[in-house]
């Protein structure tokens, strides 16, 4: 048996074997938000109780609707479901903290918290992300998703707390006959969700991709464009050194980095900044890249014949 013929057999027993740690997640968030409109539905109720009735009714219909379309996004996992999901997720513990400050140390709300927290989760883990990302894969190809740069985190908080502020406020003031400044939250949410939401996707669809012809670098946020390395130019993949000299294309982000060493040098260009508008041209010996499972990384490019080690 040639050696290409053992790499796609090793790829192919790999495909059949039961992924458990992604299909937890992934059932582990489906089951957890359908339980969540189940189990704390209740809770939210009790909370509104004591509210005037379009309130009541205005924040139960948004309720469900968000409910309704991370349902959807769970159930039909891709690049964008991904970006909905985790848009919305981290509102339902919000929800449910606000529902164990009216209600205290209740069951019901305690119970709400608990399952808001593991959807949530569940839904930010590399393997539901992992998920979500490959379901949009075309052909043979594997990606693997990018952790996001360090300094694009306290801003991606920032904006969705001011975000999830205003879908929240806008509505139930036009519910409370507040119409002016009803109105204009609303609205401003409307345009900022418009302008985040993009923004969020571009996050989801930061990848390392393994495809026949070699590796892929899909990171528009770092890169200006794709950057391809052919498998006959790479020399060698693994876990980077703490005093590597390879160029750093993980924007800076945390965590393991994976060293790609190549046998010629390639240009990559670097995404514009306000000091360079234009992007950095570099030639590369080498390149660091930051997927959420490296480990998971190098065992794929090594069944696909790629020098691991």
């Amino acid at each position: 048996m040639s050696v290409s013929t053992k790499n796609a057999a090793t790829t192919v027993l790999a495909n059949r074997i039961v992924d458990w740690p992604t299909t937890i997640a992934v059932w582990g968030a489906r089951v957890t938000w359908l339980l969540l409109a189940v189990l704390g539905g209740a809770a939210v109720g009790d909370a509104l109780h004591t509210r005037a009735r379009a309130v009541q009714l205005t924040a139960t219909i948004a309720l469900w609707a968000l409910w309704g379309v991370a349902a959807v996004a769970l159930v039909v996992p891709s690049a964008i479901a991904l970006t909905v999901i985790r848009t919305i997720a981290p509102g339902a513990m919000i929800v449910a903290g606000i529902v164990v400050a009216n209600q205290g140390a209740a069951i019901a709300a305690i119970v709400c918290a608990a399952l808001a927290t593991a959807a949530t989760a569940f839904v930010f883990s590399g393997e539901f992300g992992q998920a979500c990302t490959q379901a949009s894969a075309y052909g043979d190809e594997r990606r693997f998703v990018l952790r996001a740069p360090a300094p694009f985190l306290l801003p991606i908080a920032i904006s969705w707390c001011l975000l999830c502020a205003m879908t929240v406020s806008g509505p139930l003031l036009l519910a409370s006959a507040s119409w002016i400044g009803g109105t204009a939250i609303t609205a401003s949410a409307a345009v900022f969700g418009w302008f985040l939401g993009r923004r969020y996707h571009r996050l989801a669809k930061r990848w390392l991709v393994l495809v026949p012809a070699g590796v892929v670098i899909h990171d528009h946020l770092v890169l200006v464009e794709t950057a391809m390395f052919a498998k006959t130019t790479v020399a060698g993949i693994g876990l980077a050194l703490a005093d590597t000299e390879a160029a750093d294309l993980t924007g800076p982000a945390g965590g393991n980095a994976i060293e790609i060493a190549l046998t010629d040098m390639p240009t990559v260009v670097l995404a514009a900044s306000r000091a360079l508008p234009t992007g950095t041209a570099l030639h590369v010996r080498a390149v660091l890249v930051a997927p959420t499972r490296p480990g998971r990384f190098l065992a794929e490019a090594a069944a696909r014949g790629l020098p691991v080690g």
